[in-house]
């Protein structure tokens, strides 16, 4: 007879053999992204057990790895010393109990006694409809390594749902952390009438846990499902990430199908009630969900989101992978706000470096040396006396491509508009943003199909995927009226994910 263990390790081989077998021929696709991480093959999306253990980052995700669409869940695995060079792993997590038998969904990481301990949530469907048959629990997996688990025993370790106005089947997403002699851990929740809330849980040991109260939740506006949250504390105040399903467009704001952001506070550990404010966005672009937050050896608060969305149109399925992270942003407080700002590693991909400094455009305008398709871009822009102004990237003129990202001062709005960014979904976004001294400052990431902007040194951010053809590397910069480009930089990018090796 066959035992649990040996379960678990046949139904991972079988995966990394499916990978393993497409991982080529997805490389040579033009969309295939240079240094963000993806799967070798199939299925991507939440973050997962991002962590430091052992002097590396650790980072799993929703994997499925028979096919490019969402399927039962597996933890797919890759690690970096830098945050920049990433190196794929084995497939941590395979659905092979009867508690998880139709997926293992997202979780955290956390490193005791030397160990890393994988928690996540164990799914079953319980009938055909996703949304209303299914059950979730609560399960734990041990690492000696940090590359080969084993589920623990006593799973599910925390199951069934809590007693209250608390949905009995959508319960899910644990992110654990330490706290004095406590190990505490949130859950994404919502209630009986599909208002979305958080749960707090603790436990001495991450084996037995107690409930402890509702943290926080929806007062009507802000969706039926809260989804992986996550809590930590940033510069002496507590915050509350979540990713809320079903939040209404409200002006400008909440247009993706989901939204992602946080709500800062302070929680209370006794009573589990967290005192906070209003929910801010984490990202103002298309594609930005499920973000999760580890503290690295040197304190800072590292992020990384899935970089798209649900139920968007993902043109690279059809050369049989889907989806990516973001890059890792270091996150901080100005002025009350989260800041969000590209890690320093990343200067480490710099190649081929271009300058300029006090450049004035007056209409279109291109610059020698200042174009391509995977590169980083810096450029701080004096408006003078322009009421519009930005840069159109990834731009061709056969194709009339482009990516265009405008400033209008007089509606104090960044827009980012990819209508004609080539295949794709459309659609136009916007953040608030004011100048600084009649100065704007942009950041710029561009990879094979995707895009993130930093804008005036991370206040906000956006980022989108977008599939442009393969020969629309132009970039161009453009007024209405005179503008002065007071610094640019430009670097191209090398790669910075190696191809998975299966050692056994």
């Amino acid at each position: 007879m066959r035992t649990l263990r040996n379960q678990h390790e046949e139904k991972i081989s079988k995966a990394m053999e499916s990978v393993l077998h497409e991982q080529e021929s997805v490389d040579q696709n033009h969309w295939r992204l240079q240094y963000h991480v993806s799967t070798p093959a199939f299925w991507m999306n939440d973050p997962n057990g991002f962590s430091f253990y052992k002097g590396e980052y650790h980072l799993f995700y929703q994997h499925h790895p028979y096919s490019p669409e969402w399927g039962p869940m597996y933890w797919g695995h890759i690690k970096s010393r830098d945050l920049t060079y990433w190196e794929h792993l084995p497939i941590a997590l395979a659905p092979s109990e009867e508690y998880d038998q139709d997926g293992c969904f997202s979780g955290s990481a956390i490193e005791k006694d030397g160990k890393l301990y994988a928690m996540y949530t164990g799914n079953v469907w319980t009938g055909d409809n996703y949304d209303t048959d299914l059950r979730q629990v609560q399960c734990l997996a041990v690492s000696e390594d940090g590359v080969h688990f084993n589920k623990v025993p006593q799973n599910p370790v925390i199951g069934p749902v809590p007693e209250g106005d608390i949905h009995p089947h959508h319960f899910r997403d644990p992110k654990v952390w330490k706290k004095d002699d406590y190990y505490y851990c949130v859950l994404g929740s919502r209630t009986k009438d599909h208002e979305g809330q958080v749960l707090l849980h603790r436990s001495r040991d991450l084996l037995k846990w107690e409930f402890i109260n509702v943290m926080a939740k929806s007062q009507g506006d802000l969706g039926f499902m809260w989804e992986c949250p996550d809590l930590f504390s940033l510069e002496g105040q507590d915050v509350l990430v979540i990713s809320p399903q079903g939040v209404k467009p409200e002006g400008d704001l909440y247009h993706n199908l989901h939204q992602a952001g946080y709500i800062k506070g302070k929680l209370d550990y006794q009573t589990g009630l967290l005192q906070h404010k209003d929910f801010q966005l984490l990202d103002y672009g298309f594609d930005f969900y499920a973000p999760q937050t580890t503290e690295d050896e040197h304190g800072r608060r590292i992020m990384i989101a899935w970089m798209a969305m649900w139920e968007s149109s993902m043109p690279e399925q059809k050369h049989n992978w889907a989806g990516a992270m973001t890059i890792p942003r270091e996150l901080s407080i100005k002025q009350g706000n989260i800041i969000s700002k590209p890690i320093p590693e990343l200067k480490q991909l710099h190649q081929n470096q271009v300058q300029y400094e006090n450049i004035i455009v007056n209409g279109e305008q291109e610059l020698a040396g200042i174009s391509g398709d995977c590169y980083e871009l810096e450029v701080k822009i004096n408006a003078k006396a322009s009421s519009k102004f930005g840069i159109k990237v990834r731009t061709h003129n056969g194709t009339h491509q482009e990516t265009l990202l405008t400033y209008d001062k007089l509606e104090s709005l960044f827009i980012f508009n990819r209508d004609n960014s080539g295949k794709g979904d459309g659609g136009v976004r916007k953040a608030p943003v004011g100048l600084n001294d009649n100065h704007l400052h942009l950041h710029l990431f561009v990879d094979k199909s995707s895009i993130e902007v930093f804008i005036n040194e991370g206040e906000k951010v956006m980022t989108s995927r977008i599939y442009p053809g393969d020969n629309a590397k132009g970039i161009c910069f453009f007024a209405d009226q005179e503008i002065e480009l007071v610094t640019l930089n430009k670097w191209n990018l090398s790669k910075g994910v190696s191809p998975l090796v299966f050692k056994g």
